[in-house]
């Protein structure tokens, strides 16, 4: 198949979904105004929560492309990476912020980078324990709680990334040695 005749299906195949939700609301608008101008103004809302932080990662993704070549993140978060990459992860997890799906995509883009899914895997599950809201939770729930909770959700995280990289057998597996 020519590439110009790739590129086109796949421009086709992109503007299917935002075609098709404008013909719905169409339909919606010319059935139910009312209803289809408040999930208008819901889907609005929705839209302009996410849109920051999407900007925000879509920014990250353009300066890790500049500077940071697959050479490298496979150096740091490739295969056998030890201790110190699991760490990475595990922290960079933690102190991430936004909404969890607006991260899917730099995390497809370091994947095909060469960043293995245990590494993934652990981001995702330490995204969980989230330090400015620690203070609130020991405020709710007390020390003892809270320190159970976070020590099991890291230790849960590497668990989840160990049993990823076995289930999945992917060329990058996850190593927990030193």
């Amino acid at each position: 198949m020519p590439q110009s005749a790739r590129w086109k299906r796949r421009v086709l195949w992109t503007g299917l979904f935002p075609a098709s939700v404008l013909v719905i609301y169409g339909i919606l608008f010319a059935v139910m105004p009312d209803k289809a101008s408040m999930a208008l103004r819901s889907s609005g809302h929705v839209f302009l929560n996410i849109i920051v932080p999407l900007c925000l990662v879509f920014i990250l993704m353009l300066v890790l492309n500049l500077f940071l070549k697959p050479a490298h993140t496979v150096k740091f978060l490739g295969k056998g990476v030890g201790i110190k990459g699991i760490i990475l992860t595990a922290t960079a997890g933690i102190i991430s912020i936004g909404p969890i799906y607006a991260w899917y995509p730099l995390l497809k883009e370091l994947r095909e980078k060469g960043v293995g899914d245990p590494l993934i895997a652990i981001f995702l599950g330490n995204r969980a324990v989230k330090p400015f809201l620690l203070p609130m939770m020991i405020a709710y729930f007390g020390w003892t709680y809270v320190l159970i909770l976070t020590v099991f959700t890291i230790l849960g995280s590497l668990g989840v990334g160990y049993s990823v990289g076995a289930l999945v057998k992917e060329k990058t597996s996850l190593s927990f040695h030193v």
